[in-house]
């Protein structure tokens, strides 16, 4: 686990992606593994999980849905398939109606399905049934998002299904840890405030980067002859983020 002094661990998401994979190597080569990065921030991420692992990138896409005057509060989260995951804890502290609920699930679900056929495009639909499945994002806060994706994933019957990401809180990870068959995390602070304080760089990622980064991951990898294979990613059987 990366210590937080100072609070930035990671770079950007690419040295986080690598980093990330590193905890991940046993699972590099084999023919039953899927990465699935959430957009937009977990693509770059999740990216760099699939390269350091020989396995085919997807993408699952899961939204928050945000208090209105509070937009970075989430009390709840949709993802494909039409999951949605409530927390009823911050509904009733905050006072949101139902019919504010339903509004604003709504709303974020047009964005959701613009973003599924922006990415997606002719890709055909996503399945994962009996495969061991890495979903991967570049952060987890309250973990609503991450839940939605979660329960919409197991309506697919994946064989195995695991979450990993750079950055999470110790107290979010501890929640979701019964959901999952496996929770890798590099970095599990106690004080947590934003996922961006754990980034050098975290600027946003616009869907022409998510399409490009997709398309990219879709070529075949191309290795002269007498080329050597790149060096193994995390050797060290020390894996303290696993859960």
């Amino acid at each position: 686990m990366d210590s937080q002094e100072g609070l930035v661990v990671f770079r950007d998401r690419e040295d986080a992606g690598r980093k990330l994979a590193a905890q991940l190597h046993s699972y590099k080569g084999r023919k039953d593994v899927i990465v699935l990065g959430i957009p937009r921030g977990g693509v770059p991420v999740a990216y760099e999980v699939a390269k350091a692992l020989d396995a085919p990138l997807d993408i699952f896409v899961s939204r928050k849905l945000g208090v209105p005057w509070q937009e970075e509060l989430a009390f709840g989260a949709i993802a494909t398939g039409g999951a949605r995951v409530l927390d009823r804890e911050i509904i009733e502290a905050i006072g949101i109606s139902d019919q504010e609920i339903e509004q604003i699930t709504a709303e974020v679900k047009k964005e959701l399905e613009r973003r599924e056929r922006l990415y997606r495009g002719r890709r055909a639909p996503l399945k994962v049934d009996g495969l061991t499945v890495i979903l991967v994002d570049d952060g987890i806060a309250t973990g609503s998002s991450m839940r939605a994706a979660i329960h919409a994933l197991r309506q697919m019957r994946p064989a195995k299904l695991i979450v990993a990401v750079p950055v999470a809180p110790q107290s979010t990870c501890k929640r979701l840890k019964s959901e999952v068959d496996q929770l890798v995390c590099v970095c599990l602070p106690e004080e947590f405030y934003a996922i961006g304080q754990f980034y050098e760089d975290f600027s946003q990622v616009a869907d022409e980067e998510v399409t490009e980064l997709l398309h990219r991951a879709a070529q075949p990898v191309l290795q002269t002859v007498g080329e050597e294979d790149p060096p193994d990613v995390g050797k060290s059987a020390d894996l303290p983020g696993i859960l």
